[in-house]
């Protein structure tokens, strides 16, 4: 963290009780800033090509001002909110502000050189001056299919060390004073098992920074300058006031929860993530004491990733409304123990980091669940971002392909409702690969996208339903990995609920030749008609199963949702009788 901006984090951290801002003002600044994200976002999905951005949207775009603070940013992403401000830190650290020139951008992406959380995302900072000085960053962050490394993918839970998860960058200068540097994107797309594509995503990353940089420069010149960095300094005093009264209004104490990962990455005893939360008065105080030493395997988590997830677990908890800036950063305290899975020495691998982050969400949802009241609590989710990435020849033989899908599960229930089924959870946001344009570009066909029947924890509120995605390979030499999690133990339940159902990883089911696959595999080879079947995590249930509605009961049966003799199990063969009598 840069001096000045750990100056101006100290400053939002006084209890500066000055003149409010006008609120309706602030509303409608906010929003102008937001319509700039969003359509910076907009630019970058539309425009590129690779199917991991244009379809998956797999990116995310925010603006900072000068010191690094971050302003806004947009609902993409929430890790790549860590990605960014470490982008963007580590672009002031590495290049003094005096040696910055209009025109410029940067691109990095190393979690230990450049506040990155992994190497495939890689971030585009551009410096935005106005009246001649540095005045806000246009920064955005693109998960790339493929940057080179031990596996297609470039992403392996059995990976040892970073060296063997793909090309590392630190900041580097990629345009300067308006003139793009070829060799150096040569350089970098070459390093990628599809160097075209990232040749043409990173130029569209460049522009998408400077279509920020038109509107900022647009909104300044609406605005005048002085009005808009003093909206700014408002807005985010108005944030951190706004958090510190939620910290205020909770009761005094402090809570532990441990969350479990299957393994390290290579294969062992499952790994405990502890988070301890302390409230103090207007201090909220984010421990990590009691996680495991750091992971041999990629399952470990960079400075920035776990930021993003305590920041992200605090909003959704506390005030989901809260803009996302730099306001809400300052009255969070986050402390790890060093050498740890959440605090790892370089050159620990940190590939897998999602799936480590989720269950760093998990941990401090159940420390939360102790302070909140009950109705602000949730059973726990899938908590998993469980990835099938296939690479091989094209369907065309026009050239290879790697394929990289991160996939959804069942939510936790709510006091107030059922778990979603099907979807990201917490810190992801990306959207599924279409089956048709899946088997309009690679060399696979889609058997199965569905939901997982029973998945679901049982309760009086039900836990949202995992996904099964079957997908064949049509020709020889098909190259699968995966990493997930969740195949040892399901979603703890909350308040009596019963726990998610466990996911599973299999090659060729229902066939004689079915074998269940670890759940970090890589460089498995498949053959033409060999097929692989992921069934993600369902979520917890949240209350006693008695206490469910029968009618809700009823709808679970006969959509398919849960099948009868799972019913019977879970809920009583009496209860499952009276409920199908409402609607025989």
């Amino acid at each position: 963290m840069t001096a000045s901006l750990q100056t101006s984090l100290a400053a939002l951290r006084k209890d500066d009780e000055a003149r409010l801002a006008d609120p309706i003002a602030m509303e409608v600044f906010s929003n102008r800033l937001l319509s700039i994200t969003e359509d910076m976002g907009n630019t970058l999905v539309r425009s590129s090509f690779s199917t991991n951005i244009k379809e998956r949207k797999d990116c995310s775009v925010a603006l900072f001002d000068g010191v690094g603070r971050l302003v806004c940013q947009a609902s993409h992403v929430p890790l790549h909110l860590g990605s960014l401000m470490g982008s963007v830190t580590a672009v002031l650290k590495a290049c003094p502000v005096a040696r910055m020139r209009d025109g410029d951008a940067f691109i990095c992406n190393d979690p230990y050189l450049a506040g990155g959380t992994h190497m495939p995302d890689i971030s585009i900072v551009t410096p935005v001056f106005i009246d001649g000085a540095l005045r806000f960053f246009a920064a955005n962050i693109g998960h790339h299919s493929d940057v080179g490394g031990s596996v297609p993918g470039s992403i392996s839970g059995t990976a040892r060390s970073i060296f063997e998860e793909g090309l590392r960058i630190p900041v580097i200068r990629i345009v300067r004073a308006g003139e793009l540097d070829e060799d150096l994107l040569n350089l970098v797309s070459q390093n990628s098992r599809e160097a075209e594509e990232r040749s043409l995503d990173l130029k569209v990353q460049i522009a998408t920074n400077e279509r920020g940089k038109r509107l900022l420069l647009a909104l300044s010149l609406q605005m005048g300058l002085a009005a808009m960095t003093g909206a700014i300094d408002d807005l985010l005093a108005y944030t951190a006031r706004r958090l510190r009264n939620r910290i205020r209004d909770m009761q005094d104490g402090q809570a532990s929860c441990i969350a479990w990962l299957d393994d390290d990455g290579l294969g062992g005893d499952p790994v405990p993530i502890q988070a301890n939360v302390t409230v103090q008065g207007e201090r909220l105080i984010l421990d990590f004491s009691g996680s495991a030493p750091q992971a041999r395997g990629a399952m470990n988590v960079a400075e920035s990733a776990l930021l993003a997830t305590c920041y992200y677990a605090v909003k959704t908890l506390l005030d989901p409304e809260l803009l996302p800036n730099s306001g809400m950063f300052a009255c969070v305290e986050v402390s790890t123990p060093p050498g740890s899975i959440v605090n790892p020495a370089y050159p620990a691998p940190v590939g897998a980091r999602s799936i480590t982050c989720n269950k760093v969400a998990r941990a401090l949802f159940g420390a939360f669940a102790q302070l909140l009241p009950p109705e602000r609590a949730m059973a726990s989710s899938q908590d998993v971002v469980p990835v099938i990435i296939f690479s091989g020849q094209r369907r065309r033989d026009d050239g290879t392909f790697v394929y990289l899908e991160s996939m959804g599960g069942g939510v936790g229930a709510r006091h107030d409702g059922d778990g979603m089924d099907g979807v990201h959870v917490h810190i992801t946001n990306t959207s599924n690969l279409p089956a048709e344009a899946l088997e309009n570009e690679y060399a696979l066909l889609v058997d199965e996208y569905a939901l997982v029947e029973d998945s679901g924890g049982a309760g009086r509120h039900r836990g949202g339903l995992g996904i099964a995605r079957q997908i064949s390979a049509t020709r020889d030499g098909i190259v699968f990995s995966a990493r997930s999690d969740g195949h040892r133990a399901g979603a703890p339940g909350l308040f009596g609920g019963l726990d998610g159902r466990t996911a599973r990883l299999l090659r060729n089911p229902d066939t004689a030749h079915e074998d269940e696959l670890s759940s970090k595999i890589s460089n498995l080879v498949l053959k033409a008609g060999d097929s692989v079947r992921l069934e993600t995590p369902g979520g917890g249930g949240f209350g006693s199963p008695a206490e469910r509605e029968l009618k809700a009961l009823a709808q679970d049966i006969r959509s398919g949702k849960c099948s009868r003799s799972a019913a019977e199990r879970d809920y009583g063969t009496e209860r499952v009788m009276q409920a199908l009598a409402l609607t025989d």
